[in-house]
């Protein structure tokens, strides 16, 4: 049986909290589970403070010197961390790249589609890569496969609701044209 190849998923880095006896600095600047600041405390006499209260000593600020700590829930601040981290998610705008295929030799109605299809693309702010690849014989008149692109893009730049920006300038990769442009809002 033939196994299928996976892309590995990219490890998301989540904000680690270091809490009770994981703290290895001899003295804190405790912060109260009210807010209210106590000052600088023994790293063993703030726990056993958090212990009373039924809570959890976190390290807010590592870096600073010395060190801040509250005194506060730790499975609430990683609740709240992670619901946090899922709304900037959630915020986040995806653009994807469409792809247009020309040809030097397209059909002017085959030419008017693709433009259809490209300010659709555009018009929901995807990016469009535009490429031509020339075959056999074209390969020896290139300027008209950059004719065609130009053209193309013109066309596009014609639709007065649609601003576009070339983000990749017209390039030649071997018998390969390539433009890569967006609709800048």
């Amino acid at each position: 049986m033939r196994r299928k190849w996976r892309k590995a998923k990219p490890k998301v880095e989540t904000k680690k909290f270091i809490a009770n006896r994981d703290i290895r600095v001899p003295e804190v600047f405790l912060i109260g589970d009210e807010g209210e600041q106590i000052g600088a405390t023994p790293t063993f006499k703030a726990i056993e403070m958090a212990k009373d209260l039924d809570m959890d000593l976190v390290l807010v600020n590592p870096k600073a010197d010395p060190p801040v700590a509250k005194i506060s829930d730790l499975g609430q601040l990683k609740y709240e961390a992670d619901k946090k981290a899922h709304k900037q998610k959630m915020q986040q705008k995806k653009t994807d790249t469409k792809e247009i295929r020309l040809s030097v030799r397209i059909s002017q109605h085959d030419f008017d589609m693709r433009i259809e299809q490209g300010k659709k693309f555009l018009s929901k702010e995807n990016k469009l890569k535009i490429y031509l690849i020339l075959k056999g014989r074209e390969r020896q008149h290139p300027k008209k496969g950059a004719e065609v692109i130009e053209r193309f893009v013109s066309e596009l730049k014609k639709d007065e609701s649609l601003n576009i920006v070339e983000e990749q300038p017209l390039t030649k990769q071997g018998g390969r044209f390539i433009i890569v442009i967006m609709n800048k809002k």
